[in-house]
């Protein structure tokens, strides 16, 4: 065989194929020269059957698609790499000594040359050339396989952080507020700092709705967001918490000030303007305000409920007011 013979009909040549480049072809062409060809039709995978154990495929002419499997690391598993001509796959599976678990299958009719481990390592034995080529190409494959993790990992987020985001208002959810809020309680209490939260609660906000009807209402909702939303430190945080109910999370802040930022929620939100048509009365809408600070050794569950219990003395005692 010499440098220049091409693998079945693609016309690929030994010096064409990134694992012999630059390698002296005398020096693999009797360990390769029984290597089987393998025609593999669009959207089929490669048979796994006739090549059990470990191999090395290399793209002599098409594509292969490879999605990764990985028990191991469950960010790998769905992982895909496109092969081209005269790249090859499976080099880890060959140095594992175990069978690919990738899934590989033709984009579109190829030619795979077959290699199986025990050649590969007696090529690797035969060529320094071989054995830096492989390391070339693993490398490159880790840093490939790495840059598709960060980009995953990123939408991941981006994703993880919308299903955060309450879709009517822009406010966080109750998701977001089952997640985090326990977090920063256990801040609070680690660092003997205080903490308050605001329950607010749309006053006669079913009646509001029979009356100008549910788009006007959604429409409510969300001009209370934008008030409670603009009232706040960039440090405090504000969640729907269901319904017409929200909840502000006011960190490092002792009961006085939580009241004095509640009654500033209360007037704002007496005084917003929901509809431009403005021959209607206002106000338009008005909510009631619970307050509540963290006692030591309390948790989520207990300070949504003593803020909710406020919030109950607010409505007993009139509605669209501030109560502890």
């Amino acid at each position: 065989m010499d440098q220049h013979r091409t693998f079945g009909t693609s016309g690929y040549a030994l010096d064409a194929l990134q694992l012999f480049q630059g390698v002296a072809p005398q020096s693999v062409a009797s360990l390769i020269a029984n290597c089987p060809v393998l025609r593999v039709a669009a959207r089929q995978a490669i048979p796994e059957d006739k090549h059990k154990g470990a191999h090395l495929y290399i793209v002599l002419q098409g594509a292969l698609d490879v999605t990764h499997t990985d028990a191991h690391d469950a960010r790998m598993d769905g992982v895909s790499t496109k092969v081209l001509p005269g790249e090859c796959v499976g080099e880890l599976s060959v140095l594992d000594d175990e069978a690919n678990s990738d899934h590989v299958t033709a984009r579109v009719d190829s030619e795979v040359l077959v290699i199986d481990a025990d050649t590969l390592w007696k090529l690797i034995d035969e060529s320094n050339g071989i054995a830096r080529n492989l390391l070339r190409l693993l490398s490159f494959r880790i840093r490939a396989a790495n840059a598709q993790l960060r980009r995953r990992q990123k939408v991941g987020e981006f994703y993880r952080q919308l299903s955060m985001v309450d879709g009517l208002t822009g406010l966080h959810n109750r998701a977001w507020l089952t997640d985090n809020l326990p977090t920063l309680i256990e801040n609070a209490h680690h660092v003997n700092s205080p903490l308050s939260v605001i329950m607010i609660d749309l006053d006669h906000f079913k009646q509001f709705n029979d009356v100008h009807g549910h788009v006007s209402g959604d429409h409510a909702l969300q001009v209370a967001s934008k008030v409670v939303g603009a009232a706040l430190r960039p440090t405090d945080f504000a969640a729907r918490f269901g319904g017409e109910e929200l909840i502000v999370i006011l960190p490092a802040t002792q009961q006085k000030s939580a009241l004095m930022v509640a009654q500033r929620l209360c007037e704002r939100l007496r005084s917003a303007v929901v509809f431009s048509e403005m021959r209607k009365p206002l106000p338009h809408i008005t909510a009631s305000f619970g307050v509540a600070m963290l006692e030591p050794g309390q948790n989520a569950e207990a300070l949504i409920s003593a803020a909710d219990a406020a919030l109950y003395r607010a409505k007993e005692d009139g509605r669209d007011r501030v109560a502890l």
